[in-house]
């Protein structure tokens, strides 16, 4: 006996109202399949490359993902206690996971996404685990940001200059998107690590540990810094 996917759903509400449970027997004799829809498939029109490399994309936002959350549980251990350091790098863990699900919705969008999700994540594991004090772990994120936006922008080249396979198309609309969805904010990220380097580097010289200690305060705070 085959029922619809509807139909299975309210069979099993009705037998569950009933019996409070459904015995093997019956489990058995319930068979619910989702048929197969026959899809026109010339709507997809992202390459092959432009696929792949937006998928291992995916991988790479979370990698940097994990690598902020281990900062932040570093500078929140302790012997480090840090929390200006630990909230912003936990912060940042944050944004770089919303990047790799903005990465997988656009998939879906282009229909480019169709092979289980757990295909695409293959248990990203941070960079590093541990620092010898803030700067080192600014200047860790800084070259990581700066890994990132490189790979972005050779999603861009490659896609708006495909190779041989498909040299009659251009992908623009997915250029265009990661260039005003990630660059931009890419660009401004890296400025906005330089300056703290820049920042902290000048407090620790005239201040020495002390300067790491007042700049995470601040951090925390929210407050600009000054000198």
């Amino acid at each position: 006996m085959e029922f619809s996917v509807v139909s299975c759903l309210i069979l099993g509400f009705v037998f569950l109202g009933w019996t409070g449970d459904v015995d093997a027997q019956t489990q058995g004799k319930l068979n619910c399949k989702v048929p197969k829809v026959q899809m026109p498939t010339d709507w997809i029109t992202m390459t092959d490359p432009c696929t792949k490399l937006m998928k291992a994309q995916i991988q790479e936002e979370l990698t940097a993902s994990m690598t902020y959350l281990a900062m932040g549980a570093h500078f929140s251990k302790d012997t480090i206690n840090r929390p200006g350091f630990a909230k912003f790098f936990f912060d940042s863990a944050s944004e770089e996971r919303e990047h790799a699900l903005k990465l997988i919705d656009y998939l879906l969008m282009r229909g480019g996404l169709t092979q289980d999700i757990s295909q695409l994540i293959r248990d990203p594991l941070p960079l590093s685990d541990t620092w010898t004090d803030a700067v080192s772990a600014l200047k860790d994120a800084l070259t990581l940001e700066a890994s990132v936006t490189r790979k972005l922008r050779d999603i861009a080249s490659i896609c708006e200059a495909p190779g041989q396979e498909s040299a009659n198309f251009n992908d623009y609309h997915l250029v265009d998107w990661l260039t005003a969805e990630y660059l931009d904010e890419q660009y401004k990220g890296q400025r906005e690590l330089a300056g703290k380097i820049s920042d902290l580097g000048k407090m620790m010289v005239s201040h020495g540990p002390l300067g790491e200690f007042l700049y995470d305060k601040k951090l925390l705070g929210g407050e600009p810094i000054s000198f």
